[in-house]
C-alpha cells in the first residue's frame, strides 16, 4: 500500500514541478491577498472632502471652519454658490457640505440661537454615519467652548440633511455595486476559456486555415457572451428594483448603455487571459488573479478615501473603480455625462484597448 501510495504521491509531485506557472499563481495569489486585505481592508477616513458655503464670511464663521478642519477629518472646499456645492456632492469629491447662513457672527456675538446646516453624502452608509457622527460631535465641541469663551450658552445647532439615501440602507449602496461586479465576474471568467478551449480540443488548426481575421473572429467569440453577461446583468438588475426596492433615480437607457461598454472591455480581458494561459484551470486561476484587485481596490467593500496612497493610486487602473462610480452615480444620485464624462471616457478608452490587445494576442496564438 505505501508503495503505490508513494508511487501516486510522486506522480502528483513531478506534474505539479512541470507546471511552473500554475504552481507560481497558487503561490502567488494568498500573497496578494494578504496584501489587498492588509492595506485596503480599512474604514479608517481622514480629509474628507466638505464643501463650504460660507454666507457670513465674518470672524467667528472662519473660527467654525478651522474647528471643523482642526478634527483632522474633514478638509474644506471653498465653494460660492449652492450649485457648486451639489456638483461637488454629485460628482464624490466631497462626501459631505457645511452652510453656515448669513448673520452666523453676528447671532453668536448677541447670544441667539443659530443652525448650521451640514449636508451628507449617504451614498455609503459606513461613511455617511461617520461623517454626521464627527460632524454633530465637533458642533457640540464649538459649542461649549464658546460658552466658556463668551460665559454664556450659544444655541449653536449642527442640522444634518443626508442626500441621496436617506434612510442610510446599506442595501442601495451595495446592490449597485454587485451588479458591476458580477458584469466583470462573469464575462472576464466564461470568456478566458474561450481560445484555451478551441486549443485543448484540437479546433485551433481549423480556425488557422479560414478567412476570417483576428479582430472577426475576437468579435464573434465574444459577442455571445456578451448576450448572455447582459441578460445576467439585467437579471440582477430586476432582482435588485423588484426584490431589494432599490430606486434608480438617474437614466435607466444611460445605465444600460454604459453597461454594454463595460461588458466588452471585460470580455477582452477574459479573451487576453485565454491567449495567455495553456490551460482551462490556468485560464480560471488568472481571471481570479485579476479579479482580486477589483474587488478590493475599486470601492466595492472598502472606501476609496481610506486607503494608503500607493493603493489609490493602483486603482485608478481598476476598471471596475469606474463603473461603480456609474453605477452607483446612475442609481442613487440621478446623475448623467456630464457629472461622469471623465468615467465614461475612462471606460470607452478601456473597451477599445483591450479589444485591440485580445485581437493582438489572438494574432500571435495564429502565428
Amino acid at each position: 500500500m505505501i508503495r503505490r501510495l508513494s508511487a501516486v504521491l510522486r506522480k502528483e509531485a513531478i506534474h505539479i514541478i512541470r507546471d511552473p506557472r500554475t504552481l507560481t499563481i497558487i503561490f502567488f495569489i494568498p500573497i496578494l491577498q494578504m496584501i489587498l486585505l492588509g492595506y485596503a481592508a480599512t474604514t479608517d477616513i481622514e480629509n474628507i472632502g466638505l464643501a463650504v458655503l460660507d454666507g457670513d464670511r465674518s470672524a467667528e464663521s472662519r473660527e467654525l471652519i478651522r474647528a471643523f478642519e482642526a478634527t483632522n477629518y474633514f478638509e474644506a472646499i471653498h465653494v460660492g454658490s449652492q450649485e457648486e456645492l451639489a456638483t461637488l456632492l454629485d460628482k464624490g469629491e466631497a462626501r459631505a457640505a457645511m452652510v453656515i447662513p448669513a448673520g452666523y457672527g453676528q447671532s453668536i456675538l448677541s447670544g441667539e440661537d443659530v443652525q448650521v446646516g451640514i449636508l451628507i453624502d449617504g451614498s455609503d452608509p459606513t461613511i455617511a454615519n461617520d461623517v454626521m457622527a464627527s460632524a454633530l460631535q465637533t458642533g457640540q465641541d464649538w459649542s461649549r467652548k464658546l460658552a466658556t469663551n463668551l460665559g454664556q450658552n450659544r444655541g449653536l445647532e449642527i442640522r444634518p440633511t443626508v442626500w441621496y439615501n436617506p434612510g442610510l440602507e446599506s442595501v442601495n449602496f451595495m446592490i449597485p455595486a454587485l451588479m458591476g461586479l458580477i458584469m466583470q465576474f462573469l464575462s472576464t471568467l466564461v470568456t478566458s476559456m474561450a481560445i484555451v478551449r478551441e486549443r485543448e480540443y484540437g479546433t485551433m488548426e481549423q480556425l488557422i486555415v479560414t478567412p476570417i481575421k483576428p479582430l472577426e473572429l475576437v468579435i464573434g467569440k465574444t459577442l455571445p457572451y456578451i448576450l448572455v453577461s447582459f441578460f445576467a446583468f439585467l437579471e440582477v438588475l430586476v432582482v435588485g428594483m423588484f426584490w431589494f426596492g432599490v430606486p434608480i433615480h438617474g437614466s435607466l437607457i444611460l445605465l444600460l448603455e454604459l453597461s454594454v461598454v463595460f461588458l466588452l472591455g471585460s470580455l477582452g480581458i477574459g479573451i487576453v487571459i485565454s491567449s495567455v494561459a495553456g490551460t482551462q484551470q490556468e485560464a480560471m486561476m488568472l481571471s481570479f488573479l485579476v479579479l482580486l484587485p477589483s474587488i478590493f481596490l475599486s470601492g466595492f467593500f472598502f472606501p476609496l478615501d481610506a486607503m494608503p496612497w500607493a493603493l489609490d493610486v493602483v486603482s485608478y487602473l481598476i476598471p471596475l473603480r469606474y463603473m461603480l462610480i456609474i453605477i452607483r452615480g446612475i442609481v442613487l444620485k440621478g446623475v448623467g455625462l456630464p457629472i461622469l464624462h471623465n468615467e465614461v471616457i475612462f471606460l470607452c478608452v478601456f473597451c477599445i484597448g483591450m479589444l485591440l490587445l485580445a485581437s493582438v494576442r489572438f494574432r500571435k496564438n495564429l502565428d
